[in-house]
């Protein structure tokens, strides 16, 4: 089958605000600061003006966005922009991105996956929506299944608000780009070894090497190895090593090439989670059917599992390989005129199985209602996922600067070419394998594994999607008060699917027209192009604070999943125009203590539109669907004081779904998977003797989960507060030892729910970390 389509261009948070802000501050001292300057000739009649110099940056606040695309300094940019430092990242002991992303208000893995198909890799949410196509390495899409460390970051910078007119396809609501560490003109060597609570172990190396001086050549070396349990969890497994040289011709000349690489090779043993019985808001599974005429009311009242419970077995795996080489050239042609190419390979292969589970009634047993020891819970689901993900990209940017009149641009221009591809295999179901039934709580993961064999079935899906890319944007300054900024892109993409399924057996009583097993090829296609544009205008009421309003869309087509469909159900079907976002945001920042501490704050409202419903009486698809976010955001970051710096955030988020079902199980027209309320701090203090004091608290709150017709699990996750401290102590100039504490009060909570609501993530518990920074 083969079809073809062309389209034509006062809450508990409340309470406890206070007191959390409390515990950020922490008692300062003043620190006086040497001055420096030089002395002139002594026979020099008069002295010359001597003009002191200090870096505006600090360890948390950065001045700029990575990107060339966004030319003006943070304060300036009229956009909700949070850049995460690698200093902040090292001192909370972060080792991945989503522990990295605990530090903007509302941006986490909340979505543990639907059914047995548990999320793998960095499933993001950001502001109501799915944000884990939205990643980016240094300004390129990073494709694929994979928990990425943050071992080679220097930065994370997250965009919030459509990401359309930046990167094309994506994320309404924003994007996340990593940006890698590069080799600098600089002789040091830096290693962070690791061990803490779950068997922690962790080691890295950054050694930087200048080659050669007059041509600006140095090299960069990143390595890093784990082998760790978690804390939280019996069994799982997070087991990894990675390396990532770079080198660089030409820094701080005209021209410069930096080649790098990166392979990352992960071989974990992944985590079913913990199934929700005996959670606030669990009752029984049961309900009145043909087959079954039993409600078994006493599970309303059972007892909860132990949450480090493991349900899978000790052979389950997740293997993750990952490969990315870059090339990136820039040169300066003027003072005013720069150009940046990039051209990329990346790869990434995942072999991945999971025994999961499902307590719906008939996988929940229970033989002795009296005697909960005998319980059972089916393993039922050997989840398999094989994929190979692969990107080849080449982009070009050109900047300029240059005046027309009392008017100052800074023009941006730019072109992409890139090609994406997906491939996922089926396997035989009954070659993976099965498991004997798990006690409910006292699973035991070295049960046997019975018939494992794993064997293709024949049956695969493949997805390509090639996109050619233009964009512009001008930032226009009128005077020293007036800021405006517009860009438009347009994206042209051919996308084409790919799939062999195997006919199955028909219903009793229809005709099997094909032998069961027999293989039945789709072939669906999609040419489509589409522009994005943003507009801006901001008023600066002084040198270092803006006020600003955007206005931004950004869009989505069917097979941005590299998936395509027939389903009229389905958004992904060719003949359905792409789900479309509009952002408007006003905001306001503010740069003090000569540009050492930068507050912000927005308002804005998200509205995302065509998204594919059934009407309830003529039951035909539309695409009438629309969501809507509005919601405000609060950031303080950088230096308080001498040695005393702070990084915190505040969202409130108002979700509705303006047309269309309601998408929480609970039946409240939210949106699923986002806090209402979400908070974090965090904040450190090097005392005069060397020895530096942190802390830092999160709280989110109150999610709903998604439905999918589940009978007796929670509908939503109840809020929760969580505080970390961290206290480093230097030795001598070449060895700092620090101990991190995290969730010092032992808080039990859930961090992640699934979509049917029979499986939970439980928080980390209680643990500790100790790192020695060695460096030279």
């Amino acid at each position: 089958m083969a079809i073809k389509s062309r389209k034509h261009a006062p809450t508990r948070f409340n309470q406890h605000i206070g007191a959390a802000l409390a515990v950020m501050l922490l008692p300062v001292a003043a620190q006086a600061a040497d001055p420096a300057g030089q002395s002139a000739p002594a026979s020099q009649q008069t002295l010359n003006e001597i003009k002191v110099v200090g870096s505006k940056e600090n360890d948390f606040k950065a001045e700029k966005a990575s990107s060339p695309k966004y030319t003006e300094d943070l304060v300036n940019t009229a956009q909700t922009i949070v850049v995460i430092k690698k200093e902040l990242i090292e001192q909370q002991g972060a080792l991945t991105l989503t522990d990295a992303l605990r530090n903007t208000p509302g941006v986490g893995t909340f979505f543990l996956g639907e059914n047995g198909n548990t999320n793998t890799g960095d499933a993001v949410y950001m502001r109501g929506f799915d944000a884990s196509g939205s990643i980016y390495v240094d300004g390129v899409r990073d494709v694929g299944s994979i928990s990425r460390d943050v071992f080679n970051i220097e930065q994370i910078d997250v965009l919030k608000g459509p990401a359309g007119t930046d990167s094309g396809r994506g994320s309404p609501t924003g994007s996340i780009n990593l940006v890698s560490k590069t080799a600098t003109m600089e002789n040091k060597f830096n290693s962070l070894l690791t061990a803490g609570s779950g068997k922690q172990k962790r080691a890295t190396a950054d050694w930087n090497r200048i080659i050669d001086a007059d041509s600006g050549t140095a090299f960069r070396l990143n390595l890093m190895t784990q082998d760790s349990g978690n804390p939280a969890r019996d069994e799982v497994k997070n087991k990894r090593w990675a390396f990532a040289p770079t080198v660089t011709f030409g820094i701080g000349k005209p021209t410069r090439i930096t080649a790098s690489y990166l392979h990352v090779d992960q071989n974990n043993v992944p985590d079913g989670f913990v199934p929700t019985i005996g959670l606030p808001g669990y009752s029984t599974p049961d309900s009145i059917t043909p087959t079954n005429k039993v409600i078994r009311t006493f599970l309303n009242s059972a007892a909860k599992v132990d949450p480090k419970n493991f349900y899978g077995s000790t052979a389950d795996h997740d293997k993750v390989k990952a490969d990315m080489g870059t090339l990136r050239i820039d040169h300066d042609f003027l003072p005013n005129v720069q150009i940046q190419n990039t051209t990329r390979y990346g790869k990434t292969k995942q072999d991945y199985l999971l025994t999961a589970f499902m307590g719906s009634t008939a996988n929940l047993k229970t033989p002795v209602a009296t005697d909960p020891s005998t319980w059972t819970l089916a393993r039922s689901l050997r989840t398999v996922k094989d994929q190979e993900n692969t990107i080849l990209t080449n982009q070009t940017v050109v900047s300029a600067q240059f005046d027309t009149g009392v008017l100052k641009h800074s023009v941006v221009a730019g072109a992409e070419f890139t090609s994406e591809k997906q491939t996922n295999y089926s396997y035989v179901p009954a070659s993976l394998g099965t498991m004997p039934d798990a006690n409910l709580y006292h699973p035991n993961p070295r049960d046997p594994v019975t018939g494992y064999q794993p064997v293709r079935s024949g049956a695969y899906s493949q997805g390509e999607v090639n996109t050619q890319s233009a964009y512009v944007f001008d930032t226009i300054k009128f005077g020293d008060k007036w800021i405006f900024n517009g860009g438009v892109r347009f994206d042209h993409f051919n996308t084409s699917y790919d799939s062999v399924t195997l006919q199955t057996a028909v219903a009793a009583g229809q005709v099997q027209k094909l032998p069961v097993g027999t293989p039945i090829p789709v072939h669906i296609t999609l040419n489509d192009t589409f522009a994005n544009g943003k507009i801006s205008a901001m008023y600066k009421p002084t040198p270092d604070s803006s006020v600003y309003a955007l206005w931004a869309t950004s869009k989505a087509p069917p097979g941005t999943n590299f998936t395509l469909s027939t389903g009229a159900s389905s958004a992904q079907n060719p003949m359905y125009d792409p789900q479309e976002t509009t952002t408007k945001e006003i905001g306001t920042k503010w740069d003090f203590l000569k540009q050492k501490l930068s507050l912000s704050a927005a308002v804005y409202q998200t509205d995302v539109k065509n998204e594919v419903e059934q009407d309830p009486v003529d039951l035909i698809y539309y695409q009438n669907g629309k969501k809507r976010v509005q919601g405000v955001e609060i950031g303080m970051v950088g230096e308080i004081m001498p040695n005393w710096l702070v990084s915190a955030g505040y969202t409130r988020m108002n979700t509705k779904v303006e047309s269309g079902k309601v998408v929480t199980a609970s039946g409240i027209n939210n949106l699923s998977y986002t806090p209402k309320q979400a908070f974090t701090g965090w904040t450190s203090y090097t005392l005069p003797f060397g020895l530096k004091i942190g802390g830092g608290a999160r709280y989110v709150g109150e999610m709903l989960r998604g439905t999918d017709g589940a009978v007796g699990t929670p509908a939503r996750v109840d809020a929760y507060w969580v505080f970390d401290a961290m206290a480093t102590y230097t030795v001598n100039k070449n060895l700092d030892l620090q101990l991190n504490a995290y969730n010092l009060a032992d808080k039990t909570y859930v961090a992640a729910i699934n979509k049917s609501g029979f499986r939970y993530t439980p928080g980390q518990p209680r643990s500790f970390s100790l790192t020695a920074n060695i460096k030279f």
